[in-house]
């Protein structure tokens, strides 16, 4: 099945044909959410290639947002601004995901990950629409780069170590001498800053505001969750020194989301917003999966799930707004209601998801962090309060923001929205929603 997957996705670039590809992509979709097995591990695919619950899922995650993207990307085609490299550059970050979910070995893992940077730079660069892009793609890449190469060479001790770098027979670090701690904070900050913490999240809004919708879309959806997969990967080696640090990523995890929550209260570009948005709800899923516990890394996988969807279906809804008023401030877009009233609906929808509001898988997944949580220290429950309703007070505040109040006098008139617009809206909200039917499915 990986190799026809693999061959699809090899030979849609050479298709140039826009709506062919986007059709390829949802079958392919549709393929690999079909073969859901029970019999997860796959070794015999070959080159260490295989997937348990987390990879599947994640896999699922990144095809499904590919579509996404090229469906919401089609006014590239239509003014016809490089629609094949963008099309090859996007099926180049697809497989690329692909493979870094499903590989069965460290240094692949880290060779993937890091090439997943090339794509979303290009994407930033050569799409954007902001004079600033430059910028915003070195700062992305700085981050990243500096914090990943500590991770190659703990990568590259563990296998002198061990003799291996498969996860699965890598050794368990257990020593609590200053190396073991050194060794462990170099395997781990290169996923806290693709994830981002609060204080290593600087280059996520600049990335997101410069960025086009397409690079938005791939960056919230699925760029993110390469950090809380590859946090589920390397704890196992370091399950005994992470528990001497758990409360350090805990507590910065719950109290710089609630910093950023409020710092979401006064930002004006719905963009930014957005963004800001996107590393309070990962504060939550890293303290989840620094308490190693059953249910933190339940629901930390479940919110990754939740947030791709409902968080890249806000940046296409402001990229719509955008397309209508050219101008990403909530102040010029506001009173939206009375020109997009269709568009109202999907704002409310993806809202609602987005403060965890039932029945979304938002609201599965947070219930799982926040009753690890405070199982693991009750002194958390009022931290855990305070984010808990700023993060809805920020969503509130967007949506009342841009919907209600006296429309801008520069906006006459606008389109309501188009049908593919609704089409790409109802795939985010679509599987936000019916994935909690299949609860116990994401609870495994």
């Amino acid at each position: 099945m990986l190799k026809f997957i693999f061959f699809l996705l090899f030979m849609i670039p050479m298709i140039s044909n826009w709506t062919i590809v986007q059709n390829l992509l949802l079958i392919l979709a549709f393929i690999i959410m079909v073969n859901c097995d029970h019999d997860f591990f796959m070794f015999h695919l070959g080159s260490s290639l295989g997937v348990d619950y987390v990879s599947y899922v994640m896999v699922l995650l990144s095809v499904w947002i590919a579509v996404l993207v090229i469906y919401a990307s089609q006014k590239i085609e239509d003014n016809n601004k490089h629609s094949s490299m963008f099309l090859l550059f996007n099926i180049m970050l697809c497989t690329i995901l692909i493979i870094t979910f499903s590989t069965q070995d460290f240094l692949m893992f880290y060779i993937s990950f890091e090439s997943s940077l090339i794509p979303t730079l290009i994407l930033i660069i050569g799409w954007g629409y902001q004079p600033e892009r430059i910028q915003a793609g070195v700062y992305m890449l700085f981050y990243t780069l500096l914090a990943s190469l500590p991770l190659l060479m703990s990568l590259l001790s563990l296998y002198s170590a061990g003799g291996t770098m498969t996860m699965m027979l890598t050794m368990k670090v257990t020593s609590n001498s200053m190396i073991c701690y050194l060794w462990y904070f170099s395997s781990v900050m290169a996923f806290i800053v693709k994830l981002p913490m609060f204080m290593f999240h600087l280059w996520l809004p600049k990335a997101h505001v410069e960025a086009p919708v397409a690079g938005s879309m791939v960056l919230a959806g699925v760029l993110l969750k390469l950090g809380g997969y590859g946090l589920i990967r390397i704890l196992g080696v370091f399950h005994s020194v992470n528990m001497m640090f758990s409360w350090v990523w805990t507590t910065v995890g719950i109290l710089g989301g609630t910093v950023v929550s409020i710092m979401c209260l006064r930002q004006i570009d719905v963009k930014s917003l957005i963004a800001y948005s996107s590393v309070a709800h990962m504060g939550l899923v890293l303290s989840g999966l620094m308490n190693c516990s059953s249910w933190g890394l339940t629901g930390a996988v479940v919110v990754m799930v939740g947030h791709g969807l409902c968080s890249s279906g806000l940046f296409y809804l402001a990229n719509i707004v955008y397309e209508r008023t050219a101008s990403r401030s909530m102040l010029i877009s506001k009173g939206l209601l009375n020109f997009m009233p269709s568009m109202g609906l999907w704002w409310f929808l993806l809202s609602i998801g987005n403060m965890a509001a039932p029945p979304s898988i938002n609201l599965m997944g947070e219930v799982c962090l926040i009753t690890s949580i405070v199982s693991w220290s009750k002194l958390m429950m009022s931290s855990l309060a305070m984010l808990s309703f700023f993060s809805a007070a920020f969503t509130l505040y967007m949506y009342s923001l841009t919907q209600h109040g006296l429309p801008s006098n520069t906006l006459f008139a606008c389109c309501s929205g188009k049908l593919q617009e609704f089409f790409v809206l109802l795939l985010h909200w679509l599987p936000l929603n019916v994935l909690i039917v299949k609860g116990a499915f994401m609870m495994m």
